[in-house]
């Protein structure tokens, strides 16, 4: 039996039924979410702990910061070691990390757990090549993107629980309560999640090196990346600077925030629309029409109907259908360059991603300051844009090749 032969029938020893791709789904949507909880409510944590107002979206920038480090440096690893034991370590870090934020009182110490618990939390990104290990080819799309689907749901939903808990019940009940999520994720993988141990033997150092061959000779991998990063940059832009914005001008509470937010997770439903289209082969049209979406989307800020709650929500709608959709579709064309090497694939596109996120982030807080909200908008629709004119130059070289 050959080694490829090998693969395959360690691929396939389990059948990936529906009720697994709702687990992996459920899953990644709880473990992700632990990037998002702080967002809405930095207006709160930030007084509390002695964190200045221009300081404020580092909480959000940081966690998004460690966890492309966890991507780059961790993810990875599924390539090599049994995938099961390596999820499961690095959520019982998470909880840890979430349980001591929500205790913490010193603004460094928080800064740095809100660091650890994005690095800790990149289990979800050995969830999903695991699933695309074990689809067939045929179907790998559709379930990337019902995965994702629930991923995309976490990010989506932390905003609005975060709110509402941090309403009643103050802003550390929400990592308290996120420790506890996390706690029963741990068991939810250890006893239904199937192991899968990969065959390539290599070290550490070797499986990092094969990073910079795989951006080298991996030009759509490349091009992915970078979309979304834009994407992904205009998108934690908006959702960081959107409930600051809420707050101050349009008075709105945590709770009405929460609802706002909710509104918002409307747009999880791209992503498995994104997979269907990118198995039936649509994958350019769909991508430059989610590219000129997101654009698009801010420009409803500069009317006044624009400007008012409505107007800002189906914003945060478009934002979020254009941003998953894009997401999905790059993702199913990064995880069939390579089957031996989706981990690292997905490890270096989503590393790419929340560099975007966090760039996106750590400018809102300074950025609101300094211009306001039509500065969040023009810096908002102008990162999808450059994201689009690139995707087209691309698209039309490689006609033209």
């Amino acid at each position: 039996m050959t080694d490829a032969t090998t693969v395959q029938a360690r691929m396939t020893t389990h059948t990936l039924t529906g009720g697994l791709v709702t687990l992996f789904a459920f899953c990644c949507g709880a473990i992700v979410a632990n990037l998002y909880y702080a967002q809405p409510i930095v207006e709160l944590i930030a007084p509390d702990i002695g964190l200045s107002a221009d300081g404020a979206s580092l909480i959000v920038s940081l966690t998004q910061i460690g966890y492309a480090l966890g991507l780059l440096l961790l993810v990875p690893l599924a390539d090599l070691f049994e995938n099961r034991k390596l999820m499961i370590g690095s959520a019982l870090i998470a909880g840890a990390c979430l349980l001591a934020a929500g205790m913490s009182r010193q603004p460094n110490v928080f800064l740095l757990l809100s660091l650890l618990i994005g690095f800790s939390s990149v289990s979800v990104q050995m969830l999903i090549p695991l699933a695309a290990h074990l689809a067939p080819e045929e179907s790998r799309g559709r379930v990337v993107g019902n995965i994702m689907g629930g991923l995309l749901l976490g990010i989506l939903l932390a905003r609005p629980i975060s709110s509402l808990v941090a309403d009643h019940f103050g802003w550390r009940m929400v990592f308290f309560g996120a420790a506890a999520v996390m706690l029963v994720i741990i068991l939810v993988m250890g006893l239904t999640i199937p192991a899968r141990k990969p065959t390539q033997h290599t070290t550490y150092a070797r499986l990092m090196g094969s990073l910079i061959s795989l951006v080298r000779t991996q030009p759509v991998l490349r091009q992915r990346a970078l979309y979304q990063g834009f994407m992904f940059a205009s998108f934690s832009l908006f959702w960081t600077a959107a409930p600051i914005e809420l707050m101050r001008h349009h008075g709105l509470s945590q709770t009405q925030i929460a609802i706002f937010a909710l509104v918002g997770a409307i747009g999880a439903l791209a992503a498995p629309i994104a997979g269907r289209m990118a198995d039936a082969g649509h994958t350019y049209k769909a991508s430059g029409a989610a590219m000129l979406i997101a654009a698009g989307a801010f420009l409803i800020g500069w009317t006044g109907v624009g400007y008012s709650v409505i107007g800002l929500a189906l914003t945060g709608v478009l934002l979020d259908f254009a941003c998953q959709m894009n997401m999905v579709l790059g993702q199913r064309a990064v995880y069939a360059l390579d089957a031996h090497s989706r981990a690292r694939l997905n490890a270096l596109y989503m590393t790419t991603i929340f560099i975007g996120g966090a760039i996106g982030s750590a400018i809102a807080s300074p950025l609101y300051e300094a211009a306001g909200w039509t500065g969040v908008v023009i810096a908002g629709g102008a990162l999808p844009l450059i994201a689009l004119l690139v995707f087209l130059f691309k698209e039309h070289a490689s006609s033209q090749a």
